[in-house]
């Protein structure tokens, strides 16, 4: 079990006030306010949420986790089942949807209740 299981990653998605889920790229793709946060691909066998400067320094050192392919910028890591522990990579994809989010606009801030 965990988030790189779809229907653990499907439910902790949803727990997000106005996330939503799409298939694209043939994944599981997060959106805030139709903006990427996260997305669960490769089956389950890969998590991409985009982290700090800082973050992505220490992560991108460890077993298992690299610089997301097909995303131009740094700050988005891929991870694979078992490099972080469940709690960590929570709260990973919290900061990671909470980023997005405040770079919405007000308006659309407020039309999703954030």
């Amino acid at each position: 079990m965990g988030l790189h299981q779809r229907r653990d990653y499907e439910a902790f998605i949803s727990s997000l006030k106005g996330a939503t889920l799409t298939e694209q790229w043939e994944a599981a793709v997060a959106k805030v306010g139709g903006k990427v946060f996260c997305l669960l691909g490769d089956g389950g066998k890969v998590l991409v949420f985009k982290v700090s400067e800082l973050a992505f320094d220490g992560l991108v050192e460890l077993p298992g986790i690299g610089q997301a392919a097909y995303f131009a910028k740094r700050q988005w890591v891929h991870v694979e089942p078992g490099a972080l522990e469940e709690p960590l990579l929570q709260g990973y994809i919290e900061q990671s949807y909470r980023t997005i989010a405040a770079k919405l606009t007000r308006k659309q801030r407020a039309d999703l209740g954030l």
